[in-house]
C-alpha cells in the first residue's frame, strides 16, 4: 500500500465530506421560512416584528446565503456547532449526551447483523440438506421486504407484550437493547448474507477450491481456510456501506422503541427546522460513514494478496 493511495483516498474523503455539507446546507437553505420563525413566530408568544427581526439577526439568519454557509463552514472546522434554535442549547452537547446511545446500538445491530449474515450464507451453501439451502436462500429476501418500523412493532408485541421475554417498562441496559438491536440487525443481515452466497457461490467454483478438495481436504476445512477467507472481502465492502443505513435506521428504531440517541434530536429537529442541529447530524454521520468506508478500503490490500501483488510492480516502476 502506498503512501500516494493512502492520500489519495484520504482527498476522496474530505471532497465527500464538503459536498455532503454543502448539498444539506442548500437543501436546508431552501426551504421555505427558517427556523427562528418557526420557533418564535407563534402568536401566542407576542413578539412584534422588530423582536422577531432581532432574534434572527442574533442567529444570523438575516445575512446573505454564502455568507451563513462560510460562517457556517468555518464554525463547523473550529468544532463549533452552534445553538439549538428549539431549546438554545450548545449543539455539541446534544450530540455529546445522544451520540454513545446511537452507536452502541448501531454497532451492535452491525455486529448481530453480520453474524446472522454469516449464518444464513453458510448454512444456504453448505447446509445438509437441498431442503435446508433452498430455505436458507429465500431467509434474504424476506429479511429485505420489512420495514424497519414495522419489525419493531411486531417484535414489542410478540417479545414484549405476548411472551413477555423483554420487559418494556423498568427494563435494565442490556435489556432495552435486545429489542430495537433486533430491529436494525434483520434488515442490514439481508444484503450481507445475499453478498456473501453470491461470493462463496463464486470463490467455491475457483480452480484452487477444486485442487485442495482433490487433496482431501474436509468440508469444514475448505469453507473456513479456503472459501470464507475469500468470500468475506466483498461482504466487508457491503457491511462499511451498509453501516450509514443502520444510522438511518437508527431514526425510526429510537422513535419506535423512544430511545434517547441522535436519531431521537433528529426526528426532534425535522419537526422544529432546527437547522443547527440537522447539519451537525448530517457531518456526524458522514464523517463516520466516511471514515468507516475509508478504513475498509485501507484494509483491502492487506487482507487481498492480489490487491498487493498489484501495487508491488508500481511501486517498483516509481523506484526506477
Amino acid at each position: 500500500m502506498t503512501m500516494l493511495y493512502v492520500l489519495r483516498r484520504a482527498g476522496q474523503a474530505v471532497l465527500v465530506l464538503v459536498l455532503a455539507y454543502t448539498a444539506a446546507y442548500v437543501l436546508l437553505a431552501a426551504l421555505p421560512g427558517d427556523a427562528v420563525l418557526a420557533r418564535y413566530g407563534n402568536p401566542d408568544l407576542g413578539l412584534t416584528p422588530e423582536q422577531l427581526e432581532a432574534i434572527r439577526v442574533a442567529y444570523g439568519a438575516d445575512q446573505p446565503l454564502i455568507v451563513r454557509y462560510l460562517d457556517s463552514a468555518a464554525a463547523f472546522l473550529r468544532g463549533d456547532f452552534g445553538y439549538s434554535v428549539q431549546s438554545g442549547a450548545a449543539v455539541s452537547d446534544l450530540i455529546a449526551a445522544n451520540l454513545p446511545d446511537t452507536l452502541v446500538l448501531a454497532v451492535a445491530g452491525l455486529a448481530v447483523a453480520i453474524f446472522l449474515a454469516v449464518v444464513i450464507a453458510f448454512t444456504a451453501t453448505y447446509g445438509k440438506g437441498a431442503w435446508l439451502r433452498r430455505l436458507f436462500r429465500t431467509i434474504p429476501p424476506f429479511f429485505v421486504s420489512l420495514p424497519v418500523f414495522w419489525i419493531g412493532i411486531i417484535l414489542i408485541q410478540i417479545f414484549s407484550f405476548q411472551l413477555r421475554l423483554v420487559p418494556t417498562i423498568g427494563a435494565s441496559e442490556l435489556q432495552s437493547l435486545i429489542l430495537p438491536v433486533a430491529t436494525l440487525a434483520i434488515p442490514i443481515a439481508a444484503p450481507l448474507a445475499q453478498v456473501l452466497m453470491r461470493s462463496i457461490d463464486e470463490v467455491r467454483d475457483q480452480p484452487f477450491v477444486t485442487v485442495v478438495r482433490a487433496r482431501g481436504a474436509s468440508t469444514a476445512w475448505l469453507l473456513w481456510r479456503n472459501v470464507a477467507r475469500n468470500a468475506l472481502l466483498p461482504t466487508l465492502t457491503m457491511a462499511g456501506l451498509l453501516f450509514g443505513e443502520l444510522v438511518g435506521g437508527a431514526v425510526v428504531t429510537e422513535a419506535v422503541f423512544a430511545r434517547n440517541g441522535i436519531g431521537q434530536i433528529t426526528a426532534q429537529a425535522v419537526a422544529n427546522r432546527d437547522t443547527p442541529v440537522l447539519l451537525a447530524v448530517v457531518l456526524i454521520t458522514t464523517v463516520t460513514f466516511v471514515v468507516i468506508n475509508l478504513v475498509v478500503d485501507l484494509l483491502y490490500p492487506v487482507l487481498d494478496a492480489r490487491l498487493r501483488r498489484a501495487q508491488a510492480p508500481a511501486r517498483k516502476g516509481a523506484v526506477r
